[in-house]
């Protein structure tokens, strides 16, 4: 297993090719899950799985596996995969490098005929990123158990076009049934969408586990009236209360520094006219902390904010949490399994903690879980500008590879 050295020149090319479906005139990616573009991507993807003689199923939730057989058939496969579904001002790299490793990972054991004990399957999980139809990474939620087939089939984009429609649509509702089989290990290779590898110039994250969140969404409303007669004093301003809640959500992230996060992501105001005061306003709320009892102290005290800013206002609220997340700790032997790879490899490398959800947090549900996580310049993601090099992709494509060999192969797993 030593001798495996993954190629990161095609790596990087794929990665290039990938990214041209659904590329941005400022070099990133819209790639929204369920549309043709996601349709091409999966479709270059099954190609080239394919081509490295792969076999491909597709189950109910439309995630896509592409088995490499092993040495025995009978034993549970090793997983490794991501998504390539994005933002709609994504970039080249988030979620497409962890498919992509995997495919190279493939390749990389076809170039020198290495067989492994256990089989190793890719995986492109369906709709991560959550931007078009909510909750984010439904389907590996699915597979992990934490939501049943039927409300993740009726998950509907603002069009209200349902998750389960547009999967017959593109031709991704597969046959196969979602999860419910062993699993020997999962890895998901990802850029850390964070600032800490780069600053403090390691090439390698071992991820030891992902922060919990929270996820609201939120109607204020009060009363439409004329912007010139209507007295101030008289106003119920359904934006002006949600102006002071988007405050006090920055203010309760500041609170419970140094690892709290709170952001109000979404802001809709209606009936959005210049000189008509707001009548209602809805509005996203997104928590994060990796302590889950600081987590709660944050939406306690959301509700108890929000709710006397609305009642000084005159305002009615509603205020309902769509999402819950808990913290999750990954697999202590796969993560391990990573540690051990980066130090092989003479990679720099630390412990770190994802700031972000990725679908690994759902399959720990069901399976030993591992992350590994490389560099991103300026610790910038879910945007166009979004970059990493080539390089250091490449070194986590090699842990990937070492960790997941390994695990295959290990007979006690």
């Amino acid at each position: 297993m030593e001798n495996l050295r993954i190629n990161g020149e095609r790596l990087w090319a794929s990665l290039m090719e990938m990214a041209q479906i659904g590329a941005t005139p400022k070099g990133g990616v819209c790639r929204l899950a369920l549309t043709d573009l996601d349709k091409q991507g999966r479709d270059l993807f099954v190609r080239w799985c394919e081509e490295a003689g792969c076999t491909v199923t597709v189950d109910a939730m439309g995630n896509i596996f592409a088995r490499r057989a092993g040495r025995d058939e009978a034993l549970a496969p090793v997983m490794t995969g991501s998504h390539l579904d994005t933002q709609p001002t994504g970039g080249k790299f988030d979620g497409a490098y962890g498919v992509l490793a995997g495919l190279e990972l493939i390749r990389t054991l076809n170039d020198f005929d290495y067989q492994t004990e256990a089989p190793i399957e890719v995986v492109v999980w369906t709709n991560e990123e959550g931007s078009r139809f909510a909750p984010a990474m439904v389907s590996s939620g699915v597979f992990g158990g934490a939501f049943d087939l039927d409300y993740a089939h009726s998950r509907a984009d603002p069009d209200g076009k349902t998750m389960g429609e547009e999967l017959k649509r593109i031709g991704y509702l597969g046959e196969a049934p979602v999860g419910g089989r062993d699993v020997r290990a999962f890895f998901e290779c990802h850029i850390e969408q964070g600032p800490i590898l780069e600053a403090e110039e390691k090439t390698i994250g071992v991820v030891t586990g992902a922060q919990g969140q929270r996820w609201y969404e939120v109607t204020v409303t009060g009363m439409e009236a004329h912007a010139g007669p209507t007295p101030m004093e008289r106003r119920k301003d359904a934006l002006l209360g949600a102006a002071r809640m988007v405050d006090a959500v920055n203010r309760i992230g500041m609170e419970h520094l140094p690892n709290a996060c709170a952001t109000v992501g979404m802001l809709e105001v209606r009936p959005n006219s210049r000189n008509t005061i707001p009548g209602e306003v809805f509005f996203t709320i997104d928590f994060r902390h990796p302590d889950a009892d600081t987590l709660k102290a944050m939406d306690t005290a959301l509700r108890a904010q929000t709710a006397a800013i609305a009642e000084t206002i005159g305002l009615d609220l509603a205020l309902e949490e769509i999402w819950y997340f808990p913290p999750t700790p990954f697999d202590a032997d796969c993560v391990a399994a990573v540690r051990s790879a980066a130090e092989r490899s003479d990679f720099g490398h630390r412990d770190i903690v994802s700031g972000a959800g990725h679908d690994a947090c759902y399959v720990a549900r069901v399976a030993p879980t591992a992350m590994v996580f490389v560099p991103c310049e300026d610790g910038i993601s879910h945007n166009e500008i979004e970059n990493a090099t080539p390089e250091d992709l490449a070194a986590g494509a090699q842990v990937l590879l070492q960790a997941a060999v390994a695990r295959a192969n290990d007979k006690g797993a």
